[in-house]
């Protein structure tokens, strides 16, 4: 957030208490991030569709620049942000996250099969999702198809979202993409995060990104397609 920020002073005192408290409690996210990091990738039900994993915990100073876009946000539109310290662990749902990457859209369907058992297995109850996070229309049938919630973003962010959480009450999410939505995420994030680019050319670069890792993805799941019929016909033919 800039030095000239428009947040009253009043504001910025609370949030910088709300990122102090979440240092407090930050190894516990850690340590979440990196149980669900670690009991997915060894689980042999996942390991087949899962082409690698990354986990995360938020940065102290992100988790503040995004708080103070959320007052600002609530100031322009003349209401109150109404954070509290109570509420700032259940408002605040990516303080860490496991990110799933794999290679065709068909591999959505059996994943989120083994997520949700492994999940059910450890007692991490799933608290909301799966959604799906997608700007692409084409797509939404086949998402409801398998009892996939669809939000459509106009930003033209893409990926599958869970929310799971731990005894202790600490919430992560679950993040599943293709290795082409993951190359828009990544370059979007850079440019527009944790505030978004002024640069015109950018946002309509980043709009054609979209549109050529949606293509590329559409070519990749019509291999898998291709190949798995052609196994299909050769196997009959012997």
């Amino acid at each position: 957030m800039k030095k000239n920020s428009p947040l009253k002073k009043n504001d910025l005192i609370k949030i910088d208490k709300f990122v102090e408290l979440f240092k407090t409690k930050q190894h516990l996210y850690h340590t979440f991030a990196t149980t669900l990091f670690t009991m997915f990738s060894e689980h042999s039900l996942l390991k087949p569709y899962i082409h690698s994993l990354k986990y995360r915990v938020k940065d102290p100073q992100h988790l503040r620049d995004k708080i103070c876009m959320k007052f600002l946000e609530a100031h322009s539109k003349g209401k109150d942000f109404s954070l509290d310290e109570e509420s700032l662990f259940k408002t605040i749902t990516d303080l860490a996250g496991v990110r799933i990457l794999h290679l065709h859209t068909e591999q959505i369907g059996e994943i989120d099969k083994a997520l949700k058992h492994i999940l059910d297995e450890q007692k991490f109850p799933i608290i909301e999702g799966p959604i799906a996070n997608t700007w692409d229309v084409e797509y939404e049938d086949f998402y409801l198809s398998l009892g996939i919630e669809v939000s459509q973003r106009k930003s033209l962010y893409t990926s599958v979202h869970y929310l799971t959480k731990a005894g202790n009450d600490v919430i992560a999410e679950i993040q599943i993409r293709t290795l082409l939505e993951e190359v828009w995420g990544e370059v979007s994030h850079k440019i527009n995060y944790p505030e978004e680019t002024k640069s015109i050319a950018c946002k309509e670069q980043i709009k054609v990104l979209a549109r050529v890792t949606s293509s590329g993805t559409r070519l990749v799941d019509s291999i898998f397609k291709s190949y798995k019929e052609f196994e299909r016909i050769n196997k009959e033919a012997t």
